[in-house]
């Protein structure tokens, strides 16, 4: 997946499905500061659609968005 990227923190939900990767991915986000990025690993096939709204609305910064069969990579900057 993306090596080049440094975030400060992964939240892994491996084997979570819907509605967890995204409410524990906003509960992660509220605790990090401005410009903090979170790495989030998941393999539940909603959470793409989930957290990349999830980013539209509360005006975070989706950076990337890997995926690799099942599983998907996000990184994600707190810009508020």
């Amino acid at each position: 997946m993306t090596k080049d990227l440094h975030p400060t923190d992964t939240l892994d939900c491996i084997g979570l499905f819907c509605p967890e990767p995204l409410f524990q991915t906003r509960q992660k986000m509220d605790s990090l500061s401005i410009g903090d990025m979170l790495e989030v690993l998941t393999d539940d096939p909603a959470a793409e659609e989930d957290i990349t709204r999830y980013c539209k609305r509360t005006g975070q910064e989706l950076v990337s968005l890997n995926k690799d069969d099942e599983d998907l990579q996000f990184f994600i900057k707190k810009l508020n």
